[in-house]
């Protein structure tokens, strides 16, 4: 996989403490309450939100064509399912790239729009990042199954089964 100068990894890392940062700098309400802690949130499952193809799949144009209706309803936050790339053995819980968008869903250059677009109208993003449920096709945990010596072992809990082709539990 090519090297990405700026990666989703990145921009989430960036975009936690960007929003941990304003968190800790705005001012709380009267009752001094963070803005998360009285925000609006909305969740958003890209497939089956707003679909800007026609090709019957939500996609993240969809989304970022109805950010400005989302703000006049009184939402402060998007919470986005996963959009990355996944084999979708689990409805893109199953990520295979962190660090792009499943092309049923569009381009970081959209995605790139979708954060524009909530910036302008006063809508944040937070993505569901789910690091803990990362598909069997990702080169993390290829890599980690390949050898008890692997560089990616210890990131994934294995145990050795109870007898030769046995699970490790029952």
């Amino acid at each position: 996989m090519p090297e990405r100068p700026f990666s989703i990894l990145a921009l989430l890392i960036i975009l936690s403490f960007a929003v941990s940062a304003v968190a800790q700098t705005k001012s709380p309400d009267s009752e001094g309450h963070k803005w998360w802690q009285h925000a609006v949130f909305y969740e958003i499952y890209p497939r089956s939100f707003a679909d800007s193809n026609n090709d019957g799949i939500g996609d993240l144009k969809g989304i970022t064509s109805k950010m400005s209706y989302l703000h006049d309803l009184g939402v402060d936050a998007i919470w986005i399912s996963p959009c990355f790339p996944s084999p979708q053995v689990d409805f893109g819980y199953d990520v295979s790239d962190y660090e792009n968008i499943d092309p049923m869903y569009g381009t970081l250059a959209d995605f790139d729009s979708m954060v524009a677009e909530g910036k302008k109208d006063g809508v944040r993003i937070i993505l569901d990042f789910v690091v803990n449920h990362t598909s069997d096709k990702h080169p993390w945990f290829i890599d980690s199954k390949s050898s008890k010596g692997a560089e990616h072992r210890d990131w994934f809990i294995w145990r050795d089964g109870k007898g030769p082709g046995q699970p490790p539990n029952n």
